[in-house]
């Protein structure tokens, strides 16, 4: 490629690619043994995404409990009580999602290219099928946020 098209962004976020060329690259990515290779389903690639987005939202919901302690509302106990709730509620569904991954064969490892870009990368193995999983940092918060007040409204109930 080009220099002036290096660094733009423009070239470097294209991921069109024809079927053709993906059947090539999936063979190519196949393990020499001859099995197919078994690339993951929407649902597992859900469970990927909740791997990484849950312990980020353990981590908010409990930086919030900790400036909660230190305030002075006269109501920080009712907060910190229900901070303590909404963390119950995520370390149960990541302890699902791991369960599930593991039955399932999938591991997931964080990749050092983390702060590359505005996004966040992991890479994972599914059955020998190898690849990385990306989601940009707007769209985790979106995400966290969203998750974070259906936690809430459980608490609430």
């Amino acid at each position: 490629m080009s220099k002036k098209l290096e660094g733009n962004g423009r070239w470097e976020s294209s991921r069109m690619m024809l079927p053709e060329h993906r059947e090539q690259y999936l063979q190519r990515r196949a393990p020499q043994d001859g099995k197919p290779v078994q690339v993951p389903l929407k649902e597992e690639l859900e469970f990927i995404r909740d791997f990484v987005l849950l312990p980020m939202m353990l981590d908010i919901v409990e930086k919030n409990r900790r400036d909660i302690e230190l305030s002075s509302y006269t109501m920080k106990t009712l907060f910190i009580r229900a901070s303590f709730a909404v963390i119950k509620l995520i370390e149960n569904e990541l302890a699902a999602v791991r369960k599930e991954l593991k039955m399932r064969k999938i591991q997931v490892f964080q990749d050092e290219l983390e702060s590359e870009g505005g996004a966040i990368h992991y890479r994972f193995v599914c059955r020998g099928y190898e690849d990385r999983f990306s989601m940009i940092r707007d769209a985790a918060r979106a995400e966290i946020s969203v998750r974070i007040a259906r936690y809430i409204a459980k608490v609430c109930k």
